[in-house]
Formats: structure tokens, sequence, C-alpha cells
């Protein structure tokens, strides 16, 4: 798994995981984790088959906890405050199930512990119907990607993940095959854990977009099995990509909640 790590301050108190959604990658973040690095260390990551990281024809939730906490055990990271957004969030819920000991608190932006319908059919077309060996621009690849994804924007973070390869061909860092084969899985619910039936209790945010449907009022109940002690913050005038629409307000929705865990 491959990450980046900010130490701006040595004396801080335990390091922040960042694990970014799906589509996405630790640069999406770096940002916001300069910003948290005044205070602690920050270690952002690139989950599988994203980014710089391995592409592996399996992903679920299981094997994704287990890389991060691999991932931990390498940096000699011991406890850990955690945060994920959409998939990422996910794969954060399913580490603190699990490994809740290795959790001090947990921030979930803009997802809920749940199974969805699909709900990336048109994008995964679009994408598939890229054919890169023969784009010659960025600009070419979004207009024709638009042509399936209307949201401009989102297009725009679809392709933030192309890239030119050794050949000086354009190329997608994140495995598209292998998150197609697996979507089911990746639209899936995290595990309860049988060992801890309460699910994770130790203190967790999380934050909505308001203008966001991935967690709606029918959610409540799972939260209330898989998370009990979450708190629920709800960001105006923001969809699901809540930390880069309004990101000084989602930065210091995360700091207060992580100052407020180490007093």
């Amino acid at each position: 798994m491959l990450l980046e790590t900010i130490e701006l301050n040595e004396q801080g108190p335990s390091p922040l995981v960042v694990l970014h959604g799906l589509f996405g990658a630790k640069e999406n973040w770096r940002s916001q984790g300069l910003a948290w690095a005044n205070d602690r260390r920050v270690v952002m990551m690139d989950l599988r088959n994203h980014g710089l990281s391995k592409h592996d024809k399996h992903m679920d939730y299981a094997l994704m906890s287990e890389d991060v906490i691999s991932t931990m055990d390498q940096l000699g990271l011991n406890k850990v405050d955690i945060l994920g957004h959409s998939m990422g969030g996910k794969v954060a819920m399913q580490l603190a199930l699990n490994d809740p000991k290795r959790v001090n608190s947990l921030v979930v932006a803009d997802i809920s512990p749940v199974a969805y319908p699909p709900r990336h059919q048109a994008i995964m077309t679009g994408l598939k119907s890229l054919k890169l060996d023969q784009v010659k621009s960025r600009k070419q690849a979004l207009g024709l990607l638009n042509a399936y994804e209307t949201n401009i924007n989102v297009c725009q973070f679809l392709l933030k993940s192309l890239y030119k390869n050794d050949q000086g061909v354009f190329a997608l860092r994140y495995n598209l095959q292998a998150i197609e084969n697996n979507y089911t899985a990746i639209s899936a619910a995290p595990l309860k854990n049988d060992f801890h039936p309460k699910g994770y209790t130790g203190p967790t945010l999380v934050i909505k977009g308001d203008q966001s449907n991935y967690i709606v009022a029918e959610h409540k109940t799972d939260f209330d099995k898989f998370l009990p002690n979450a708190t629920l913050k709800v960001m105006k005038g923001c969809g699901h990509w809540l930390h880069a629409e309004k990101p000084e307000l989602f930065c210091s929705l995360v700091t207060r909640f992580l100052q407020e865990q180490h007093r």
C-alpha cells in the first residue's frame, strides 16, 4: 500500500490515517493533510487498485482493512484516529469493527454502513468507453466522459487519475477492471465482528453533505447497530464530495472533533 506521511508536529497526539473513496487517491487529500499535520502526524494511503498501490483481482472491505492494518504495523502505529470518505469510510468502519483497540476515534465522511444499489453504471460505461490509446489530451478525455456523466465536476474528479505511462499513452491509475468485477463487494455493508456485538463503541463523527443521498434517515438503525456512539454533522450546500466542495469547513469539523478526543 502506497502512502504519504506528513509530520510537522512531532509532539502531537496519535496519528491520523486518511482513506480516499472510490476512484480516488491519497493525492486528493494533500491540502487537508497539510492542515491537520499542524497538530499531528498524518498518513494518507492509496487503497488497493487505486493510486500507486498494487493492483489485485480481489477487493472487499475485509481485505482493504487488513491492508491498512498491515501498513500501520509497518509504520509502527499501534493506535490511530482514522478518517475515511465514501468507500474509504467503509474501510475505516470495517477496521474499527474488527480491531477497535487500534482506533482512538473514527470520522466517516458521507457514507453509511449499508449495502447500496448500483449507482455508478453510467460512470463505468463512460470510463470503459474511453479508448485511451487514441486519446490525445486530457480535454478530449473529459469531453468523451462528459457524454456519459453530465456532472463536469465528477468527470474532472474521475480523470485526476489519468496519466501518461512509460510509452507516452494515457492510462488510468485505478484498476477499472477489478473495480467492476468487485463492484458488488464494494457496494456491500461492512461486516459486524462477532467478537464485538455492540459494534465500534468509540467516539465517531459522521459528516454528511446536505445535498447528498448517501446518508438518509432510514440508515439511523444501521448506525445505531454498527456505530452506537456516532454524532452526525451536516454540511450545508455540499454534495457527496463535501471535503472538496467546502474544504475549510470540513477541515475545521474534523479538527475540532479530534481535539476533543485528545484533551
